[in-house]
């Protein structure tokens, strides 16, 4: 077997932490509370000071968690209420019951697969733009990746959910507000670790106020701008919601509730597949025979000319790296949620209150459900490697019925981006740059990634076989 490409995967204590380091080290990077024995394990159950936590950590267990008893587990951990819901308010990512549902008929045929014919057009054209902009650079072309990705993440998002560009001025407000806010929220919440109530108000520094303003300013200012245009040709998201009505009652959202779940599609489709995007650019940066066959699909596929919707199922490679990216780094590694009654796991107890997690983190580099689960293996997703071993196995996106309404969307974005800007040019990583993987809210290769750009030349190299992953594994499955 050749020597595959191990990136970085954060510090792993070699055993158990006591509750007190815990704390402590998550309020820096959430990754670094898992020990070693962490990615063997099917189910943990554990206490941090008034919660009990219990982590299913395999197919059939995620199963029950996600889909099978979603409706005992469909809420929202309260750390991740209480960390998003003074910016995306109500919105669907952290909603339950009728409001989760009613909000999930409205927008799931918004964004559903269906309409990436009018947004894919978006997508080419936005990283056409930045790619002429990098191939303009002074050599040696040195870029920030986090931020260019940013930008380019929050601009799709932009002509999509608003149907306009965003203004550099707007862009840096929303762009710096979602960071200044990730930044200040992504921290555990001790109150309600120590069992206070989940109706005592958390105090707010004045930071997420003022992150939490520069955003809603923005959104609040350009829905008005679109509801005020009503006979105008758009396709918007943001037009579609002023439009729709809830087909109970036949009202139309709120003003309140379009911020909210702009917000929140703001908010998935910018920062994690900026993310996502990001670790793209630096996994194909230290494995150049990756890299290498991500050019030859590209320029036996596309030539010189810019990708299209009808491009993304031939780009099977492509879509590889990106899901095998996935699994390295899902964009949000913890998912958890609150037991609204009794419950039993494996026959054990799972009193209500309780909080029930699935984590990517652990699920996706499990040493029994992967081969060489550390090192960055796209073959691995290609027909015939045998992984991933189920589809609950693997679960960037969620799964259930609470699986993320942007998941089609995130996915075609990543892969018409990455087609367009590998199609022209290579990103190396800046010499003495160490990347570092950090979870607050979501998952980022630490806080700035510094790389160099390079024009390349198009390859007529036939693309390599690659091997099979092997069927057996070093633990029994």
């Amino acid at each position: 077997m050749p020597d595959y490409f191990i990136p970085p995967y954060a510090h792993r204590p070699a055993a158990r932490l006591p509750p007190l380091d815990v704390i402590r080290r998550a309020r820096h990077n959430f990754l670094e509370i898992f020990h070693e024995g962490s990615f063997n394990f099917q189910l943990s159950v554990t206490s941090l000071l008034a919660r009990r936590f219990y982590i299913c950590n395999w197919p059939e267990l995620v199963q029950y968690a996600l889909s099978t008893k979603n409706a005992a587990f469909e809420r929202k951990s309260a750390q991740m209420r209480h960390a998003l819901a003074p910016v995306v308010g109500d919105g669907l990512i952290i909603s339950d019951g009728p409001v989760w549902k009613s909000r999930r008929k409205i927008i799931s045929p918004i964004i559903h697969i269906s309409r990436m014919r009018d947004f894919a057009p978006v997508m080419v054209q936005t990283a056409a733009e930045m790619r002429e902009r990098w191939l303009a650079l002074p050599a040696p072309g040195r870029v920030e990746v986090m931020a260019e990705m940013a930008e380019l993440t929050a601009e799709i998002i932009t002509r999509t959910v608003f149907g306009q560009a965003l203004g550099p001025a707007d862009a840096r407000e929303v762009i710096e507000g979602f960071t200044d806010y990730q930044h200040e929220t992504g921290r555990i919440d001790l109150l309600w670790l120590a069992g206070v109530p989940d109706w005592v108000p958390r105090r707010r520094g004045q930071r997420i106020r003022r992150a939490v303003r520069r955003i809603h300013t923005v959104l609040d200012r350009i829905i008005r701008d679109i509801a005020a245009h009503r006979g105008a040709a758009d396709t918007s998201i943001v037009r579609r919601l002023i439009e729709a009505r809830d087909e109970e009652t036949g009202e139309p959202l709120s003003h309140e509730a379009i911020r909210n779940e702009a917000a929140v599609m703001f908010l998935a489709g910018h920062e994690t597949t900026a993310n996502t995007l990001s670790f793209v650019w630096y996994l194909l940066s230290q494995a150049p025979d990756v890299e290498a066959r991500v050019h030859a699909e590209l320029d036996s596929i596309l030539g010189d000319r810019l990708p299209t919707l009808a491009d993304v199922p031939k780009l099977a490679w492509t879509r590889a790296v990106i899901e095998e990216t996935l699994r390295l780094y899902p964009p949000i590694p913890f998912l958890a949620r609150e037991a609204l009654e009794d419950e039993t796991i494996r026959g054990r107890p799972v009193p209500k209150g309780s909080i029930v997690m699935v984590v990517p983190w652990l699920l996706h580099r499990h040493r029994c459900l992967w081969f060489e689960p550390d090192a960055f293996m796209p073959h691995r997703f290609m027909p015939g490697s045998g992984e991933p071993v189920s589809k609950f196995a693997y679960v960037p996106f969620s799964i259930g019925p609470r699986i993320c309404a942007g998941a089609s969307f995130g996915m075609t974005e990543a892969i018409l981006c990455v087609a367009v800007m590998a199609q022209k040019l290579r990103l190396t990583l800046e010499p003495g740059h160490v990347v570092e993987p950090v979870c607050r809210l979501t998952l980022r290769p630490g806080d700035a990634l510094p790389m160099r750009v390079e024009p390349r030349a198009p390859t007529l190299q036939p693309e390599p076989v690659e091997e099979s992953v092997p069927a057996g594994c070093p633990h029994a499955r």
